[in-house]
């Protein structure tokens, strides 16, 4: 082992392995430690060196988390032991993953990282649920935004969903009436269609299609869990529903 260890920030991608970089998967194999967010699939982390120390920093709601701060500090720790630390974070690190203050941490210790970037979740979703989320008759425009952050009531969305627009939220299940009544609020129609698109490119994947007014319905009706994103605007009406989907995978496993 080399005596000056390294941070790895990689992009674990939306959930199929397959959807790895060849860099992601070559620092996985040449790990010692490995630390991943619960996202990460069984799959990926099969694709670790089998020697690497894994360790779950796993956010669930209503129960204790490892906070932030404590996350950068044990990546600092490993790193100045020597090790190759490489964090594993679903989707891209840079996308709604906190990879910057990571970065940040692994800087103010005065220790090399590196960003291995992945398939943004919104993205593999996309393609998966083959749901163009910009379209020349559609939207040529389109926005990413945080459905669970600080200060949510008081951010200004206005512009970001209408008429030729495609608005995209992650982590916005559990914010859902909240997020509706804000578009809508800030003029968004309550017939805007919307998706929710739910396990995006894993066998269990299922794409939801209703309006914007019924959005916190839908969810508690199918029982969405996380990992989700929700799409609004015309595109959401593009696509294959769950039903292709399923045959298709089934189609895909069985060869």
């Amino acid at each position: 082992m080399d005596n000056e260890g390294q941070i790895i920030l990689v992009g674990a991608g939306p959930g199929d392995a397959d959807l790895l970089t060849v860099r992601a998967v070559r620092a996985l194999q040449a790990a010692d430690v490995v630390v991943h967010d619960g996202l990460v699939s069984d799959d990926v982390l099969a694709l670790a060196n089998p020697h690497a120390r894994l360790i779950s920093v796993a956010k669930r709601r209503a129960r204790h988390t490892l906070p932030q701060e404590e996350i950068g500090a044990l990546l600092v720790r490993e790193a100045q032991a020597g090790h190759k630390v490489v964090r594993l974070k679903g989707g891209d690190p840079f996308v709604f993953g906190r990879g910057g203050e990571e970065v940040e941490a692994a800087q103010a210790a005065g220790l090399s990282v590196e960003i291995v970037p992945g398939i943004s979740s919104a993205l593999g979703a996309a393609a998966a649920a083959q749901m163009p989320l910009t379209h020349r008759d559609h939207a040529s425009t389109v926005s990413f935004v945080a459905g669970q952050c600080k200060g949510l009531s008081e951010q200004n969305w206005a512009g970001l969903a209408g008429k030729g627009r495609t608005l995209v939220i992650f982590m916005g299940v559990a914010t859902s009436a909240a997020i509706a009544d804000k578009l809508m609020d800030d003029g968004l129609s309550p017939d805007t269609p919307v998706a929710v698109i739910e396990r995006a490119t894993l066998p269990t994947m299922r794409v939801l299609r209703s309006l914007l007014a019924d959005l916190p319905l839908l969810i508690e009706r199918e029982g969405v869990k996380s990992p989700a994103l929700i799409v609004v605007g015309d595109v959401a009406r593009l696509g294959v529903d769950s039903e292709v989907l399923m045959e298709t995978l089934s189609v895909e496993t069985r060869a």
